[in-house]
C-alpha cells in the first residue's frame, strides 16, 4: 500500500539551470540559458509519480553570451518580452515510466501560444545539505518546435540554408527545496 505524504518544494535557483540549444546555419549550434526563473512542485507521492509542476521563466533574462542576439530575441521578431514577458509550463501528469524517469506533461506557453508538451524527468536523488535543507534534484529534458509557438523569424543565405533552426532543444537541472 502506498503512502499519501503531501508536500511542497520550491525551486532553489542557485542550484538550478535553465538552457536551450538550437542550430545556426544548420552547421553548429548556439546554446542559450535564461538566468531568472521559478518553479514550485507539489509532490503527492513517495516516488514523485502525480507531482503538480508549475515553472516560470523571465524571458528577460535570455543569455546566449552575445548582447546583440540577446537583444533581437527579446524584439517582436522573436519572444516579443515587451507584450509576452514570460514563459510558463503548468503539468497535467507527471507518470514514472522506468527507474527515477518521469513523463512530464502539461501546456507549455510561450509568446502566448499554449501547446502540450511532454518533457523527460530523470530523478537524481534526494539529500539533506549542510544546512538541514531536505532537497530533490532532476534534469529535465526535452524537444520543442519553436515555430509552432509563434517564433517563425528566420533568413535565408545565399545557398538557401535557413539561420536559424525550428527544433529547440530544453535542458533544465534543476534542484528544489522542501517548504517546512
Amino acid at each position: 500500500m502506498t503512502t499519501q505524504t503531501m508536500s511542497d518544494w520550491n525551486l532553489d535557483p542557485t542550484h538550478s539551470e535553465a538552457q536551450f540549444k538550437v542550430k545556426h546555419l544548420v552547421i553548429s549550434t548556439v546554446t542559450g540559458s535564461f538566468n531568472k526563473f521559478e518553479s514550485h512542485l507539489s509532490k503527492e507521492n513517495e516516488n514523485w509519480e502525480n507531482t503538480n509542476v508549475t515553472f516560470s521563466v523571465d524571458v528577460n533574462s535570455i543569455d546566449t553570451n552575445n548582447v546583440d542576439r540577446d537583444g533581437h530575441l527579446k524584439s517582436a521578431d522573436f519572444f516579443d518580452v515587451a507584450n509576452h514577458p514570460n514563459m510558463t509550463f503548468n503539468s497535467t501528469e507527471f507518470k514514472m515510466t522506468g527507474e527515477n524517469i518521469y513523463n512530464v506533461t502539461g501546456n507549455l506557453t510561450i509568446k502566448g501560444v499554449t501547446k502540450e508538451v511532454t518533457l523527460i524527468a530523470t530523478f537524481g536523488g534526494e539529500m539533506v545539505d549542510p544546512y538541514g535543507n531536505h532537497k530533490a534534484g532532476f534534469e529535465v529534458t526535452g524537444e520543442i518546435s519553436r515555430e509552432s509557438f509563434g517564433l517563425t523569424w528566420n533568413a535565408v543565405t545565399e545557398a538557401g540554408g535557413v539561420v536559424v533552426g525550428d527544433n529547440v532543444k530544453l535542458t533544465f537541472n534543476v534542484q528544489y527545496v522542501l517548504n517546512k
